[in-house]
């Protein structure tokens, strides 16, 4: 896998013209027909950039981590530093569209070095990216036309933290958008939650427990062929429980039916559900259900 430290590398490897600022660099075309691809195809590649891009593809296939993009209509797609990219075969696109890189380091010192990090956007492992309507195009062009004027004319001391407020400001705009598109995406959501608990319930049945422990949510994730940022805002989108909350009530409903078998003691059962220390498994019991393991055993003797 290759990968390029610098934004010149990294441009250079695509064909593109070096950029005026040696860690940003933005492209808006406002022009007609066609453009392809300037390489037919890559290898998987990574680099240190982060990059906005928004473009109308009208063929070929990129791949952005294990995944393929949809295309189908006009799409904005976010790529974060060491992020795997690839294209498998002649990409060709509308040649209106605009493309902002920059280095991660442009960032350091700044707000929105920690702020890029939580907008799940950047580690979506999906194969859709996210589309505009035209008033959002509109939104979205007038913020990069600022970003390019500045970028072009007004290299001074004041150029660094406008250009950032711009990007601070088309990154709240995306933010808004991919909550919209999120409200469609129920149908999604539902399908992650029933494959979750089957992949869960499999791993349970399995005796995976047992030998491996409690499951991560990545490893969960990963099996799923979907990123752990995607999963957990998925389900907490649509659901309001976080994947670990998910977690949580399956092992809790596995517990009741062990604890139902009085042979075995609440140590037992802690560590037959991949718990390494009991008083851990007996206060999470307690914090979901309101009563101690061995509460819920008497009562159900009881009954």
């Amino acid at each position: 896998m290759q990968h390029f430290k610098t934004l010149a590398s990294y441009l250079d490897y695509l064909g593109l013209p070096r950029p005026e600022h040696p860690m940003l660099s933005v492209f808006n075309s406002k022009g007609d027909g066609f453009l392809p691809c300037p390489r037919e195809s890559s290898p998987p590649i990574t680099n240190d950039c982060y990059s906005i891009s928004f473009k109308k593809y009208v063929d070929g296939d990129l791949n952005y981590g294990r995944t393929q993009y949809d295309f189908t209509n006009g799409a904005l797609i976010f790529i974060a530093p060491r992020q795997v990219l690839q294209w498998d075969k002649s990409v060709v696109f509308e040649q209106k569209g605009f493309s902002i890189n920059f280095h991660e380091d442009f960032l350091k010192g700044t707000a929105l070095a920690h702020q890029i990090k939580k907008y799940g956007f950047f580690s979506y492992s999906v194969n859709e990216a996210l589309h505009l309507s035209p008033k959002e195009e509109k939104q979205l062009e007038s913020i990069v036309e600022n970003i390019e004027i500045e970028y072009q004319n007004n290299q001074d001391v004041f150029s660094k933290e406008i250009i950032i407020s711009q990007l601070d400001t088309l990154l709240k705009y995306a933010n808004r958008f991919y909550e919209r598109q999120f409200l469609h995406r129920k149908e999604i959501a539902n399908n992650l939650l029933e494959q979750f608990n089957q992949h869960l319930t499999q791993y349970f049945e399995s005796g995976q427990l047992q030998e491996k422990g409690i499951p991560s949510i990545e490893q969960i994730a990963d099996k799923m062929s979907v990123s752990k940022r995607y999963l957990s805002d998925t389900l907490k989108k649509e659901t309001g429980k976080t994947t670990t909350e998910h977690l949580q009530l399956l092992l809790i409903d596995e517990a009741k039916n062990i604890l139902l078998q009085p042979s075995k003691s609440i140590s037992e059962v802690a560590y037959e559900l991949g718990f390494e220390y009991p008083p851990y498994f007996s206060r999470l019991f307690k914090k979901k259900e309101g009563i101690s393991p061995t509460q819920y055993r008497e009562k159900y003797k009881m009954n």
